[in-house]
């Protein structure tokens, strides 16, 4: 056992990879449950930024409680409009008065949200498809001491826990690669597939489907037909992504609630179904990996919006990933591992109250043999823990 309460231990289940039913999700970037924690974690590096700017720290805020209102919308071929718009509600405290001076949080918290919203999604007219609001409780600069004043690891904010695995199994990665690609190089070369891209993989056996419901966007589509070769186009290029990560058999089902005889398709006005009756909310969907794992052990804490200092939710939950990659890549051997870090509140978030590793090594290799290496990552990893923070102000990890 470490100086900092790392224990390695072996694994009482066999890896996913070896279980007969695996399930994998994955919510994408337009999907009203993501575009909250979008919304949220973008309203909070900004205010992390703003408060380094002006007085050199992060001063105490969260933005984890955001909401969105789904809108009405009538799609249509050709083009559709927005009837009704969406509204979307950033919820949470910051630190608004600071050694005398007042501190802009809700106005820049506003302009972030608009322009957050405006950059990723191009068919949502943010002057009139969205309504923007922020209703910040106020934050106290006196948690300053638990923030890590003058060079002082900060202290936990809560008593809580945060979970991360490695590597990913083969389901796991098809459905992440899936919908990054869909939303990053396919969507740039074909305008009508919208950003409402959700994944679900299962794998029974050695056989994995892919199920995607692809939001398609009405301006670009002028009748059945295109609609038809839009959706085989997305179906035709999951099928080849997901057999560059698998030997396995692989079936891909786009729309399937889709039913042309009752008019009724997958089509949307501005690529997103928060515009008609689906609502959202931070932390309803993935979790600080990008994927919702039932085969895995997972936190319940959202990780958007929350602070980067010292918030467990956030903090260890990024933390524990970043130990299983680390882990997975540099020592040969493992073939899977789960990380859970419990924090105490008022701790210093370098000490995790226990840090505790199960590992599943590879035939032929004993525990004994990377026990010692397992544990000095996760030392060190821990040891490193408030570069996260700089690192989630500059936008350098996703947190869903």
């Amino acid at each position: 056992m470490s100086e900092r309460n790392v224990h390695v231990n072996a694994a009482n289940r066999p890896p996913v990879e070896d279980q007969e039913i695996e399930i994998v999700e994955r919510k994408g970037l337009g999907h009203p449950d993501s575009i909250c924690d979008g919304v949220a974690e973008a309203v909070s590096r900004a205010l992390g930024q703003l408060y380094i700017d002006r007085f050199g720290v992060p001063l105490h805020y969260n933005t984890d409680e955001t909401q969105l209102v789904a809108g009405r919308a009538a799609p249509a071929f050709g083009g559709g409009e927005v009837l009704e718009p969406i509204y979307l509600l950033v919820v949470g405290r910051a630190t608004k008065e600071y050694q005398g001076e007042a501190i802009p949080a809700e106005t820049v918290a506003l302009d972030t949200a608009r322009s957050y919203l405006d950059e990723q999604f191009p068919q949502l007219d943010v002057g009139s498809d969205v309504v923007v609001d922020v209703r910040f409780g106020e934050g106290s600069g006196d948690l300053q001491n638990v923030f890590g004043e003058n060079g002082m690891v900060p202290k936990a904010n809560d008593t809580s826990y945060g979970v991360g695995h490695a590597p990913l199994s083969e389901t796991e990665r098809i459905v992440y690669e899936t919908e990054q690609q869909l939303n990053g190089p396919y969507g740039s070369n074909h305008p009508e597939l919208g950003q409402d891209i959700k994944v679900m993989g299962k794998r029974e056996g050695d056989h994995i489907d892919v199920t995607v419901a692809a939001a398609m966007v009405d301006a670009y589509i002028d009748g059945f037909e295109r609609y038809r070769d839009a959706v085989a186009g997305v179906a035709e290029y999951v099928d080849d992504l997901a057999r560059e990560h698998t030997d396995r058999e692989v079936s891909v089902h786009v729309n399937t609630a889709d039913d042309p005889e009752a008019d009724s398709i997958y089509l949307t006005t501005t690529g997103t179904s928060a515009e008609n009756g689906d609502d959202g909310s931070v932390g309803r969907g993935n979790r600080a990996n990008g994927l919702i794992t039932p085969n895995r052990m997972m936190s319940l804490e959202a990780t958007s919006g929350k602070n980067p200092v010292n918030h467990i939710g956030k903090i260890y939950n990024l933390l524990s990933t970043e130990i299983a990659d680390a882990v997975a890549a540099d020592i040969d051997g493992v073939r899977q591992l789960q990380v859970r870090l419990l924090s105490q509140i008022g701790q210093p978030i370098d000490r995790p109250h226990v840090a505790d590793i199960s590992v599943v090594t590879a035939d032929g290799v004993a525990l004994a043999d990377v026990r010692d290496d397992i544990a000095a990552i996760a030392d060190a990893e821990l040891g490193n823990v408030t570069s996260l923070t700089r690192r989630l102000i500059g936008g350098e990890l996703s947190t869903f």
